[in-house]
């Protein structure tokens, strides 16, 4: 069985959440789809809604079967679900059987069962890891659109437990602001922030750098590694606009981090120009990155902490802090932990093309395709 649960809300009440998953799961088991609602407290227009059957439920489950999914009501209708006690918020928290979702989506979204099936390895049901990469151009091609529109809304076989979990959607700035007591100013600061005359804003700093702010008020900034977000508090919401605008230009921050997870550890981003790219790597102890090599770059290493196992073609050596290597590009290669601690090393990459996919792969322990960009 799946729970699936958003990254962008707050649930403060542990007991009765974990009390909800149990009936959501009894209810997985008989081979519904499940879905949270939340008993709503206020007329709140910027949720969406479900409207649920109130007869009780069969077999001492408290699933009750969905009528319909309501988009985002204006005030009027909102006060009326509120009062009529047959709506309840709709969380996006989802519990069901993988086969069962597999066995719906293929009737509703025939199209995007065919894509998703195409993204998949072929033998991906036989891998001896749990890590699975899937296809980047098959995946690219799979719609985008959320479980709600795609199945939970056509499907016959919806049931949604009520629950109050002392939940909230933090999935906008607004939000997480308000989550922060002010300041005597009205600000609401995290991070490494001096001010002078400025008055309720919200900033907050996830990078090293020092930010100073004189004579603004109503003002949302967001620093992180990525980008910068300067904001009005009544137009925090529009984010959305900007990222569309970097997907218009196929700009690589509206796709990934600067910091970005695979099996064996994580990269950082640090610097990238022409000619040039440099990387913050870190490799957890015991696990190794694929044997590889690249066609159009070299790659530089240099070892600040831990213990490093390399492959150079036929060369194999090892590196402890301060000590370096180099990889020409053509070169077979291998980077490898085999301390007790994370490996943390700079990469600097050098050529005419710096891309994620100038890759070939010979070997790879999680499952990965080899011999393939």
């Amino acid at each position: 069985k799946l729970l699936i649960l958003p990254a962008d809300q707050l649930i403060t009440d542990e007991k009765a959440f974990h009390e909800a998953v149990m009936q959501a799961q009894l209810a997985a088991d008989q081979g519904k789809l499940v879905t949270f609602g939340i008993t709503p407290v206020r007329a709140e227009t910027g949720y969406g809604y479900i409207q649920y059957s109130s007869f009780a439920p069969e077999n001492t489950i408290s699933a009750y079967p969905v009528e319909r999914f309501v988009e985002k009501p204006d005030k009027e209708t909102a006060e009326r679900y509120l009062r009529d006690g047959k709506h309840l918020w709709n969380a996006g928290i989802f519990c069901f059987q993988a086969g069962i979702l597999l066995n719906e989506l293929r009737k509703c979204q025939p199209e995007i069962f065919t894509a998703c099936s195409a993204a998949a390895p072929a033998d991906w049901t036989n891998a001896q890891t749990s890590y699975i990469e899937l296809a980047d151009k098959n995946f690219a091609a799979i719609p985008s659109i959320s479980v709600d529109y795609a199945v939970m809304e056509k499907s016959k076989n919806v049931v949604v437990v009520a629950c109050d979990v002392g939940w909230n959607d933090v999935g906008s700035w607004e939000a997480m602001r308000s989550l922060i007591p002010p300041d005597e100013n009205g600000n609401r600061i995290i991070g490494d922030v001096l001010t002078h005359a400025v008055n309720d804003c919200y900033i907050r700093v996830g990078s090293d750098r020092l930010i100073g702010a004189l004579g603004v008020t109503d003002l949302i900034v967001i620093d992180t590694p990525d980008a910068l977000l300067l904001a009005g508090r009544g137009s925090a919401h529009q984010v959305k606009q900007i990222v569309s605008q970097l997907k218009q230009r196929s700009d690589e921050t509206s796709k990934q981090h600067r910091t970005v997870f695979r099996p064996w550890g994580t990269y950082s981003v640090v610097q990238e120009n022409a000619g040039y790219k440099i990387k913050r790597i870190e490799v957890t102890p015991g696990q190794k990155l694929s044997l590889q090599r690249h066609k159009s770059r070299s790659e530089h290493w240099v070892v600040i902490s831990g213990r490093a196992k390399v492959h150079n073609n036929d060369r194999v050596i090892e590196l402890g802090p301060s000590e370096s290597t180099y990889i020409p590009a053509g070169h077979k290669h291998r980077l490898e932990n085999i301390g007790e601690e994370i490996l943390v090393l700079v990469e600097v990459q050098c050529g005419d093309y710096l891309g994620e996919d100038d890759i070939e792969r010979f070997d790879d322990s999680y499952g990965r395709p080899v011999n393939a960009s």
